[in-house]
């Protein structure tokens, strides 16, 4: 970068770096998100949830199906999850 392109763009400096800091946050958050110990956590909290009633059963399942495609799926990846999740159910 020259110096006159580096001083025209010096007022974009904060966007550019809060843009950065959003960017490296959002993948952190999508690692912790798709951690398989955190998902299994959360799936076992959701199982007690519903022992206890706190949860309907459409609601156990529609969470544990999203939980599930976590775990499955890997961080980056998007798409139809696999047959296999539709055949496991209350596992915990």
């Amino acid at each position: 970068m020259g110096i006159v392109s580096g001083l025209l763009l010096l007022p974009l400096a904060p966007v550019r770096g809060t843009a950065w800091i959003a960017d490296h946050l959002l993948q952190e958050a999508r690692r912790q998100a798709h951690d398989p110990r955190a998902v299994q956590a959360r799936l076992a909290a959701l199982n007690r949830a519903l022992d206890e009633g706190a949860i309907d059963e459409a609601a156990f399942e529609r969470e544990e199906e999203r939980l599930l495609t976590l775990l499955e799926r890997p961080a980056g990846r998007t798409g139809p999850t696999s047959p296999t999740s539709q055949a496991r159910r209350r596992h915990l």
